[in-house]
């Protein structure tokens, strides 16, 4: 691939410089030379000194390999760098406030609220038996009080003192307002029936086996897009339990009656989803709301797009994806039809 044409003209770097006169200013003229804009500058605590963090905009002549030789040569070290875009210019108290009343407002964007403090890739919730995730990078960790523990992770740089002090903030400004942060979800359908959204775990393998036997072969082949009637034990598991993403049950009473999943794929930015509604129970708006679900977890996950593949002549699943509100766009692909959500911008 030609990194001069597909590199990004907004970057983000934090850089350490030695505690010099002047030291910065070196920095930045030599980025003036490359035709180099800084947009926005900050200025980091961490043990020992400081990180200089700036947003800038180069030529997209200009590839990354170029930004980092320019900076060791005035004698500083990137401690990160990642692309970026008018979002890593918003101020970082302005962007702390506005996701303490996110999250008080609606505890579900808790981890999207702990992902905006902490500048984190994604952060996301992990219970006690799900398998590790192994996608390396740094990792900041809150314990929820609930059994479960939110992971905030980011790959292009460690997580500075100020950053966590932020989410410890957070916490307590939580805990104070009661705010529960993976609380079940209450929804009401169409017709009034009240439904609970939360996290599936490996205990509803014998709940979630039932709903696969009560929903018919269309629903069933619809989701696996194969003749599935019952699923063997260590699928149930890896159902309720996958690697890559969550599992979203809804319940009514202590009946499952609805599954989603929202999995990672190969793109970082797309997340891929899909949803198994009993029959008894669709067209009533729980397929919506679930997705809508989907698509917060999404967001403090970092993910800007839902993809879901339909079987050609399907019309259910887009319908109810519609729904949702979010921005879509259908098209053919292969033998599927590819429906995307946006679920940022």
């Amino acid at each position: 691939m030609d990194e001069t044409r597909t590199a990004p003209h907004t970057w983000l770097l934090r850089v350490e410089l030695d505690d010099r006169p002047g030291a910065l200013a070196r920095v930045t003229t030599r980025l003036a030379a490359r035709d180099c804009n800084v947009l926005g500058l900050s200025v980091l605590p961490v043990p020992g000194g400081v990180v200089d963090e700036l947003v800038i905009r180069t030529p997209a002549d200009l590839v990354p390999a170029t930004l980092v030789d320019d900076i060791r040569a005035e004698g500083g070290r990137i401690v990160g760098l990642t692309p970026a875009d008018v979002r890593s210019l918003v101020d970082g108290t302005a962007t702390a406030l506005r996701a303490v009343a996110a999250a008080l407002v609606d505890p579900a964007g808790v981890p999207e609220a702990v992902r905006a403090v902490l500048a984190a890739d994604s952060a996301g919730y992990e219970s006690a038996g799900s398998e590790p995730d192994r996608t390396g990078g740094h990792r900041y960790t809150l314990d929820t009080g609930t059994g479960t523990t939110l992971v905030a992770r980011r790959g292009w740089a460690p997580f500075t003192d100020v950053e966590v002090s932020r989410a410890g903030a957070l916490a307590e400004i939580l805990s104070a307002a009661a705010v529960q942060a993976a609380a079940p979800i209450a929804v009401i359908t169409t017709d009034g029936a009240g439904v609970v959204l939360r996290p599936g775990t490996t205990d509803d393998a014998d709940a979630v086996q039932n709903l696969h036997a009560r929903c018919s072969a269309q629903s069933l082949f619809a989701r696996y897009h194969a003749g599935v009637r019952t699923l063997p034990r260590r699928l149930l598991f890896r159902l309720l339990s996958p690697p890559r993403g969550t599992t979203l049950l809804a319940l009514c009473g202590t009946q499952v009656i609805g599954l989603a999943q929202l999995l990672r794929t190969t793109t970082p930015d797309e997340a891929e989803i899909s949803v198994l509604i009993e029959d008894e129970w669709q067209g009533r708006g729980l397929g919506t709301a679930m997705i809508r679900r989907l698509a917060t977890l999404a967001r403090a996950a970092g993910h800007r797009e839902l993809v879901a593949w339909c079987l050609p002549g399907e019309h259910a699943f887009p319908r109810t994806a519609a729904g949702s509100g979010l921005p879509m766009s259908v098209r053919r692909e292969s033998d599927l039809t590819r429906v995307a959500l946006r679920v940022t911008g």
